[in-house]
């Protein structure tokens, strides 16, 4: 007991001693906030990163495609949800550290130095602010260029390898005038019992060819198939004759895959320049203005979640007598006001698509509680809190 008492006293009078330079205690705050956002961020990263991947393996697998585009993909889809993450990432870092903190009883012999609510909540004000400008280019920017890149990629991965899909048992239709079966799938990759009917050259009289096994390799024009141990047939009408050619190594090129169709933007995988100017001339773009004015607003307005939930986090902890008991009320709370303002918000955005009192209430539910906590940790509601806090405080006890 008394080493705690020691310890608070040598606390004390640190701080005491560097009240003149109140940015020691904010650096102390903001680097612990740091560290606890960064990792709650990189864990729901790496959780969505995982969930996310599930969308793009069967992908990947039917069509052959590399194990480097399977990362690509998932990497792309990312940057959409940090819209999420990072607010709430905030939010539990600043529980976590203001709650340690409280627990230590750092925070009792530092507000007995005279640090009001809003100074000790202003370390986590400017990292709040820090994020929002990051979220902002995220938002704005990063997120829908890495959308349409996602979306053009997987566009490009399923015509490049529409012609590679060869399902087991099966006859396979590789382009016009080609079909093929496989029997099986070998070691590697490998393709056991192959027949394949080529009647793409015009003028001459198809072939059908019976091999052992074969394997598919790229090439400089494509892709084709080598097959080995086997023959090749042709039957000759004019002539009435089957002509049959035995072989240990023939080779059947691939038609080129098919070009990669053109898509219509959605509204999430364009830049704000682009839903400020939509182009005319296409018809669907005139029909989605709507769309495109909510998804505006909703850049404009999500990164501001990151502000408005760490001022509900710091109000809920910071303001009022401090409960020996510990802080899990405060903390269940807050996190109930939270989830709250974000289910509401989803709900604000599906509304805003259909008339203008959701856009009201987008912003609504971000300035209302932005305005209301500020309120609650400035000076100017100190003695309502007096009032009301602790005289509730005193009445539980």
């Amino acid at each position: 007991m008394w080493m705690k008492v020691i310890n608070d006293i040598l606390f004390l009078t640190r701080f005491a001693r560097a009240k003149t330079h109140m940015n020691i205690f904010d650096r102390y705050i903001f680097k612990n906030l740091l560290i606890a956002t960064v990792f709650v961020a990189v864990t729901l990263a790496v959780v969505i990163f995982l969930t996310q991947s599930l969308r793009f393996l069967e992908l990947v697998i039917e069509s052959g495609a590399s194990s480097s585009a399977f990362w690509v993909l998932t990497m792309l889809a990312l940057p959409r949800f940090f819209e999420i993450i990072l607010p709430l990432s905030l939010m539990a870092a600043t529980l976590f550290v203001y709650s340690r903190m409280t627990s230590d009883s750092e925070l009792v012999v530092v507000r007995a130095t005279g640090y009001a609510p809003s100074a000790l909540a202003r370390p986590a004000m400017i990292l709040a602010l820090i994020v929002t400008l990051l979220l902002m280019g995220i938002t704005l920017w990063v997120a829908p260029k890495s959308i349409s890149t996602m979306q053009e990629k997987r566009e490009m991965i399923k015509a490049q390898f529409s012609t590679l899909l060869f399902r087991e048992g099966v006859f396979n239709q590789v382009g016009k005038g080609l079909t093929l079966y496989v029997r099986a799938r070998g070691e590697a990759g490998s393709l056991v019992g192959l027949m394949i009917h080529d009647s793409r050259a015009s003028g001459q009289p198809a072939s059908t060819i019976f091999a052992e096994r074969g394997t598919l390799v790229s090439a400089e024009e494509g892709y084709r198939i080598i097959v080995y141990e086997g023959s090749r047939q042709e039957y000759d009408a004019e002539k009435g004759i089957l002509k049959r050619l035995n072989f240990n190594r023939y080779t059947i090129d691939l038609p080129e895959s098919d070009p990669v169709r053109q898509r219509w933007a959605e509204p999430d995988e364009r830049t704000i320049f682009e839903l400020l100017n939509p182009d005319v001339r296409v018809k669907r773009d005139l029909e989605s203005l709507r769309d495109f004015q909510v998804d505006l607003h909703r850049r404009i307005v999500s990164p501001l979640l990151a502000v408005v939930f760490t001022l509900i986090a710091c109000s809920v902890l910071l303001i009022g007598p401090i409960d020996r008991r510990g802080q899990m009320r405060r903390i269940v709370l807050a996190v109930a006001g939270v989830v709250v303002i974000q289910g509401l918000y989803i709900a604000a955005y599906n509304m805003a698509r259909q008339s203008d009192a959701g856009l009201v209430f987008m912003y609504g539910l971000v300035l209302l509680p932005l305005g209301l906590c500020s309120f609650a940790l400035s000076g100017m509601s100190e003695n309502l809190r007096r009032r009301v806090l602790y005289h509730w405080q005193g009445g539980q006890a």
